[in-house]
């Protein structure tokens, strides 16, 4: 997907929500256990109740990667799900020198068809450019994370006193361009956002951490929208786990509507 067309959908659909398929086995509805593929049944039933309110998903590799060849499996099957209107994400989180960082690359841009993956900037430059090479596809880099950790290396002051992340925005800037590269930013840090936009004004962010994790989506909207929206807010927990009974994929649906409302009052008064 390009970004044009990420646009086209943010505004079509007046959201601009990620769902993270974060599908732990040990959380999804019992009821599932009986179908061959329970991990399946269930984001088929997610994506089925919240497709129309959102642009993106997100599956998480180490919920998949956990079930060994089962697990892949589900993977492969749950992406075959998606339409081209949605943003496909492998949060997969991958990094490593340049050789091995190609055959990351093919395994979820060509074998699996991805749009995105997320990748850890710590080994430099060329550990990064092979997933950059993929015309239309993107890479989504760890800038300042929404865990409580991030503030270990990220937020660490570097020589001319900014931090880690600041460093690593800047310089990463220089490998690719807003057309295939995003920043991952965390809504668990809101009084960021305005420095992060100043250096990195097109650039689309990802932004996990709204809801379970206790970040405010108005507090990231305020900073963080740039004039062609530039976000893509990830709920996972807050939506895929908002009911265990039989009827969890309405109360998805539920959750993820009460969302989506907010970003379309968020859309219609900037953008009206």
């Amino acid at each position: 997907m390009t970004r044009q067309q990420l646009f086209e959908q943010i505004f079509a659909k007046k959201s601009f929500l990620c769902i993270g398929l974060d599908s732990d086995p040990a959380k999804i509805p019992p009821h599932l256990s009986g179908h061959e593929d329970p991990v399946f049944e269930f984001n088929r039933q997610i994506i089925e109740a919240t497709c129309d309110l959102c642009v993106a998903y997100k599956p998480n590799l180490a919920f998949y990667e956990s079930q060994g060849w089962k697990g892949w499996r589900t993977l492969e099957k749950t992406v075959q799900l998606l339409t081209s209107e949605h943003f496909t994400i492998a949060d997969a989180k991958r990094g490593d020198i340049g050789n091995t960082s190609t055959q990351y690359a093919r395994a979820f841009f060509r074998e699996m068809n991805f749009d995105a993956v997320t990748v850890a900037p710590y080994m430099g430059e060329d550990s990064v450019r092979p997933f950059l090479e993929f015309e239309g596809k993107w890479v989504i880099l760890l800038a300042l994370t929404s865990n409580q950790g991030s503030a270990d290396f990220q937020l660490t002051p570097q020589e001319n006193g900014e931090p880690l992340y600041k460093k690593v925005m800047r310089k990463a800037q220089n490998w690719g361009t807003p057309d295939n590269l995003m920043f991952v930013t965390g809504a668990t840090h809101p009084e960021k956002f305005e420095e992060v936009r100043r250096i990195s004004p097109e650039h689309f962010l990802l932004v996990p951490g709204i809801g379970a994790q206790g970040g405010e989506l108005e507090a990231v909207c305020r900073f963080g929208l740039n004039n062609q929206a530039g976000l893509l807010v990830n709920s996972s927990r807050g939506i895929i786990f908002a009911g265990r009974g039989e009827d969890f994929a309405e109360k998805a649906r539920t959750a993820a509507l009460e969302i989506q409302g907010q970003m379309a009052q968020v859309l219609d008064s900037r953008f009206r």
